[in-house]
């Protein structure tokens, strides 16, 4: 990002400097030339390729960062909900409860993994010694449960990150392009005017801050729901030991004569 930083200043130090020795020759207005509908009409072929490229790119990544903030948004809220209710069940063991609990919370990431535990260890509950490897068995019940919660929050982000990274590059495409037009306009124009090169300044222009409109907030969002991501799964590890924890104190009072 940094190299794409650089040449993008150095694009448009390039640009006003050609500006500043154009517009007196040409005798034009440059506010009116580099208004937002005028550079929008000077967009040629290429121009408006990138532009629709870079449009299904955000309105994509805006759907991703809807869809995920309301599901990271259930996921807390009903989380919030279930955890001190489950606590109480499991505390007074009743695990038929704490099952219920958990099935009425379906968007929370805790009851998911809490469920799936409590599931494969009432299974073993009613034999008369609940051994070693019914509590192994409970563990990978959880491993299983979160892996499989893990990779639903992390959906779409790897859209993001996509988008995040590429679309300055889709815009640098339209950039370059831009800039040949301005040169070919310069060459082919009998007046150093600034309407000779007027499109193919405002091709770049605009292709560049476009793409860039489009990268920064989904490098932004992506990073903001990574760290969303990390702290549910360290809250569904943390939920995944208290859970065995709770199984292995039920295995010593059975154990107990």
């Amino acid at each position: 990002m940094t190299i794409l930083t650089s040449l993008f200043g150095m694009k448009a130090l390039g640009f006003l400097m050609f500006l500043q020795e154009a517009a007196p020759a040409g005798g034009e207005n440059v506010a009116d030339v580099f208004s937002l509908t005028e550079m929008i009409k000077h967009l040629n072929a290429v121009g408006i390729f990138v532009v629709v490229i870079l449009l299904l790119m955000s309105m994509y990544s805006i759907a991703i960062m809807v869809e995920r903030f309301l599901t990271y948004s259930a996921a807390k809220k009903q989380s919030r909900e279930f955890a001190p209710r489950v606590a109480q069940a499991l505390k007074n063991d009743r695990i038929e409860e704490a099952i219920n609990i958990s099935d009425k919370h379906k968007k929370s990431h805790l009851a998911m993994v809490v469920n799936a535990g409590l599931q494969e260890f009432r299974a073993h509950e009613q034999s008369s010694d609940i051994s070693g490897d019914e509590i192994e068995a409970s563990k990978r019940a959880l491993q299983r449960a979160i892996a499989i919660k893990t990779a639903e929050f992390r959906r779409g982000l790897s859209g993001l990150a996509t988008i995040g990274s590429t679309a300055p590059f889709v815009g640098l495409f339209g950039t370059v392009f831009g800039i040949i037009n301005a040169f070919q306009g310069m060459k082919n124009a009998e007046t150093a005017g600034i309407g000779a090169v007027a499109g193919g300044i405002s091709e770049a222009l605009i292709t560049t801050a476009f793409s860039l409109a489009v990268a920064v907030p989904a490098v932004w969002l992506f990073n903001y729901f990574m760290g969303k991501v990390d702290g549910f799964i360290v809250e569904m590890d943390n939920s995944a030991s208290e859970l065995i924890d709770y199984f292995l104190k039920n295995r010593t009072r059975q154990l107990k004569p």
